[in-house]
């Protein structure tokens, strides 16, 4: 009875502990199972990015720079005789043509000058008519032995005085009509005034250090200077100087996107300035609708070289590396890569690279900031071109609304 009691206690106690092993393996099985469903609804979703294919195209090579407009002729009008301004001629701001009347100083001082030397230029031919005739005379006299040759010398030399007073006071004559002529202020070319700093009724006078009367800039074609670095003097603007070819060049203004005028190179300095490396040039463009005032600032886009061959992609998908910039690029897998490139100039709203890239290669155009390199991305394909093609438009709405303003 004892040893079946004991047996049957064994039995007892071993199928516990195997119950207990049990449920514990059935506990751990669980919370693995718990644990690998957490894990797997924790584990990240792949990011979504916009990505585009690396764009070649065919460019011409572009530097920008900032100047300002200046105008060709910059008159201050000044008097070149003394007297009473007796009367303005124009409105502040308005446009003259040259040869037009500006100002009037007090004639009737001048004219009674002119007067006075048309008097004095008389008598003084009437002297020389009876001199000459005096040495006819006395040249006969002397052929018959009746006049002593010092009379008839004295005769010559009252002649040669009397032809000279001639000359003085025809000078005098010239010189007072000029003066004259002074008392009207004309405008030595054409343009657009400013305001009168003298009016009616005060006294003008002649001399460098007297202030103007007013200044008068030219209108019809105006200068756009800026400086060119050295670097980009010697690849564009010499090799053309020296075959004779001209550097295509384009302004804009302070409130407009694209460069809507086109001019040319119209001088280059003599020397380059040490301290900035830096060389002044001057472009000139037409301005036959007065809308370019000296003074403006100018947006100057100059080119040089033959077309060639670029790869081009939005300015968003670059990033900076302290002194380095680079883009991400996906491989087959959409697995993000670190890529260096050396980027170029902006050209129709993109950025060249020089170097980095291949044409066709995709790269994260938008959503940089929320991926690493490594990280397996989401990616929606858009085109590259969407930002230059918005710049092309929007050039061609100003050439457009050029086109209306002229017609």
């Amino acid at each position: 009875m004892s040893s079946k009691f004991t047996l049957r206690n064994r039995y007892t106690v071993t199928a516990a502990v195997f119950a207990v092993i049990a449920i514990a393996v059935a506990g751990t099985l669980s919370a693995i199972g718990v644990d690998s469903t957490a894990n797997a609804q924790q584990a990240p979703k792949a990011a979504g990015v916009d990505v585009a294919e690396v764009v070649s195209k065919q460019i011409t090579d572009w530097q920008q720079y900032s100047g300002r407009l200046e105008a060709v002729d910059r008159v201050e009008i000044r008097p070149l005789v003394s007297g009473t301004l007796t009367a303005v001629h124009f409105k502040d701001g308005a446009m003259v043509k040259k040869g037009d009347v500006l100002f009037t100083i007090d004639p009737r001082p001048y004219a009674a000058e002119v007067a006075r030397a048309q008097a004095q230029l008389a008598g003084a031919e009437a002297r020389a008519a009876y001199t000459a005739s005096d040495v006819a005379r006395g040249q006969r006299l002397l052929g018959d032995n009746a006049i002593a040759k010092r009379d008839y010398e004295e005769k010559q030399n009252a002649s040669r005085e009397a032809a000279a007073n001639v000359q003085a006071a025809q000078a005098a004559l010239r010189s007072a009509k000029l003066n004259l002529e002074y008392t009207q202020i004309v405008a030595p070319v054409s343009g657009r005034m400013s305001r009168a700093e003298v009016t009616v009724g005060n006294i003008v006078s002649v001399g460098s250090n007297t202030p103007a009367l007013s200044t008068l800039v030219s209108m019809s074609k105006i200068y756009a200077s800026f400086d060119v670095d050295e670097q980009s003097f010697l690849k564009y603007v010499n090799p053309a100087r020296a075959k004779g070819t001209s550097v295509p060049v384009f302004l804009g203004l302070a409130n407009e996107d694209a460069y809507s005028r086109e001019g040319k190179v119209g001088s280059i300095d003599n020397r380059i300035d040490t301290s900035s490396g830096t060389i002044r040039v001057r472009a000139v463009f037409d301005n036959t609708d007065g809308q370019l005032l000296p003074g403006l600032y100018a947006r100057i886009r100059l080119g040089g070289g033959a077309p060639r061959d670029a790869l081009l992609i939005d300015e968003k998908a670059l990033g900076t590396d302290q002194d380095k910039r680079f883009v991400l690029v996906l491989d087959k897998d959409n697995h993000a890569t670190y890529r260096e490139v050396r980027v170029g100039a902006n050209q129709e709203g993109l950025r060249v690279i020089e170097s980095g890239l291949k044409s066709g290669e995709r790269i994260v155009v938008n959503g940089l900031q929320r991926i690493r390199p490594g990280d397996t991305v989401a990616p929606t394909l858009v085109p590259m071109v969407k930002v230059a093609g918005a710049a092309g438009a929007a050039g061609a709405t100003a050439a457009a609304a050029k086109t209306d303003k002229k017609a």
